[in-house]
């Protein structure tokens, strides 16, 4: 199979995404691997190690539905569902706009965009396929705790073909793909470094705005955000600032020496 040279979130050509688009391009506007494309659209272009793929884009398309496209040819769509979205649990989803005004200036950089698919719209068979074919074509990597949370590092030829050695920031954005049993609609996440601290994010994003998983709590806070498309929820989690880095996650080597490559 080919090389996975690129992650793209395609969204129908509508004002919505448009100003969706628009948004991103402001929030992402100090992150120095971020910035358009020859189609309009955004691109993210992982800075290190030189030549790593794949970069992620964000483009409109003809397409009714947003969708997760990647270059070997498979794709993650949304799925209708009759029950009511899950955000109801977190009843007060921030707007966009407000979310990029609100980090103004804050956000350094994409740890990883990510797509949490439904386990009632995906069996095991159809999981089981979609992680084959990425681990046939990128660098891909198990979550070390058990979870089904695998994620794509951005590599060079050579990392694919061997295996990934070189620990350094800026092998991002990462791509997480998720397997959700709790969930009745397909996800999508986007997990950013910024320079604030905990106490800092938390005011900034109070209960029921924003709020943390028990296990993670120390790493980032989760801010729902209002989707313009009833079948997608959208979530950003915001990493709090890290003074004694960088960590084994930011480089990788967490992922790649303890949860170890799906081949």
């Amino acid at each position: 199979m080919d090389r996975l040279s690129e992650i793209t979130f395609r969204l129908p050509a509508t004002p919505a995404s448009r100003a969706f688009l628009g948004e991103l391009a402001t929030l992402w506007a100090d992150v120095p691997y971020a910035g358009g494309d020859a189609d309009g659209g955004l691109c993210l272009t992982p800075p290190h190690p030189a030549g790593a793929h794949p970069v992620t884009t964000f483009r409109l398309a003809d397409v009714p539905t947003p969708e997760v496209v990647f270059s070997t040819g498979h794709a993650i769509g949304v799925w209708e569902s009759a029950e009511p979205p899950e955000d109801h649990v977190h009843p007060a989803p921030v707007e966009l706009a407000d979310l990029t005004r609100r980090l103004a200036g804050q956000v350094r950089r994409i740890d990883h965009t990510g797509v949490n698919v439904p386990s009632r719209f995906v069996p095991p068979e159809g999981w089981r396929d979609l992680v084959s074919g990425l681990a046939a074509s990128s660098a891909l990597y198990r979550y070390p705790t058990g979870e089904e949370w695998p994620f794509v590092l951005p590599s060079t030829p050579d990392e694919l073909a061997d295996d990934i050695r070189d620990f350094v920031v800026g092998r991002e954005p990462r791509f997480e793909l998720v397997h959700e049993t709790r969930q009745t609609r397909t996800l999508w996440q986007f997990a950013l470094w910024t320079d604030l601290t905990r106490a800092e994010l938390q005011r900034l994003f109070p209960e029921p705005e924003g709020f943390t998983f028990p296990e993670l709590a120390d790493v980032f806070r989760v801010v729902p955000v209002a989707s313009p498309w009833p079948d997608l929820g959208l979530r950003f989690d915001l990493c709090y600032r890290v003074d004694a880095g960088p960590t084994d996650w930011e480089t990788g080597e967490w992922l790649v020496t303890e949860g170890g490559r799906v081949r």
